[in-house]
């Protein structure tokens, strides 16, 4: 059946899905002659496509004699699909805390309430997701605000098109210590940082500026158990990761501008190369950024499974 996309039927049958995704079921749709005259094909082909995408199973027509004729049932997934409009595919962080899990099944089901799919990928490091969108793996990346603001100036084509609000991305940034006795980072200690991080390598720079310590290259997956075998001394990390937080004793910043700092990197944006955001904003025109918000506060609280 889908081999019949590729006759004439099937070209008229592509446009047509793309023009009833938009429609709202129940309402009464134009009539063949409309098709017809927007679309360049003729009434027979119109008809025909039709035909064709009740026969796929994408919608359910009703007439009603002098009424018209009725969307009574669609599939926006597999109209979609017909037309050739690919999901999106975003890139985010890796779904350690309740916070980006909370993210993620925010996106999805804010997605799914909307008709729409949506496929994510996790990815660490803020650069790496970055990284996917210059190279068209991926629509769009979830990033830090900070990160966010520090690449736009490399990468112009880049555009922040979502700002999700402040605590969306981390409910705040501290410095973890492994000897929970300590009420400071003293001379001479091992700080961990992630050179591939943005946000943890800058808000580590900013608070150490100055200090006689020794900083230690490390995946930030690997922060905890560098810290549980004392290879390292201290770290910043965020407050989401209840494995950090409930293990170690965490200290505020000193630093002014670690502080500054450490407000940018709370917040979630969405990236997107510029020359494709009418591209992106079809596809996410509906999706309400309160809804994935809401989602999100509801799996952090423990209120919503996750489901991502």
């Amino acid at each position: 059946m889908w081999e019949k996309l590729y006759s004439k039927n099937g070209l008229a049958a592509k446009q047509i899905a793309q023009e009833l995704i938009q429609l709202d079921i129940g309402v009464k749709i134009p009539r063949v002659s409309d098709y017809s005259e927007k679309l360049n094909f003729g009434r027979g082909t119109v008809q025909s496509a039709f035909s064709l995408l009740e026969e796929m199973k994408a919608i359910n027509l009703e007439a009603r004699g002098h009424l018209g004729t009725f969307l009574i049932r669609k599939d926006n997934n597999l109209l979609s699909e017909i037309a050739g409009i690919s999901p999106l595919i975003g890139s985010m962080p890796l779904p350690y805390s309740r916070k980006y899990e909370g993210l993620a099944t925010g996106i999805i089901e804010a997605f799914e309430l909307t008709g729409k799919k949506i496929y994510l990928t996790y990815m660490r490091g803020g650069l790496n997701r970055i990284e996917t969108v210059r190279t068209m793996r991926s629509d769009f990346a979830i990033v830090s605000k900070m990160t966010a603001e520090k690449v736009l100036s490399d990468y112009p084509n880049l555009k922040i098109i979502k700002n999700l609000g402040v605590n969306s991305y981390v409910s705040a940034h501290k410095i973890f210590l492994a000897d929970s006795t300590g009420e400071q980072v003293r001379d001479g200690k091992k700080i961990g940082v992630d050179m591939d991080s943005l946000d943890q390598k800058n808000l580590t720079f900013a608070e150490f500026d100055g200090a006689n310590v020794e900083y230690v290259n490390v995946n930030y997956m690997q922060l905890f158990e560098m810290l549980i075998s004392k290879q390292i001394d201290a770290a910043v990390w965020n407050m989401d990761d209840r494995r950090m937080s409930q293990t170690f004793k965490a200290i505020d910043f000193r630093s002014p501008v670690a502080k500054e700092i450490s407000e940018d990197t709370s917040e979630a944006v969405i990236i997107i190369d510029g020359n494709r955001e009418k591209e992106f904003l079809e596809k996410w025109n509906s999706v309400e950024i309160d809804k994935i918000l809401e989602i999100q506060a509801s799996v952090e609280s423990g209120d919503r499974l996750p489901s991502y």
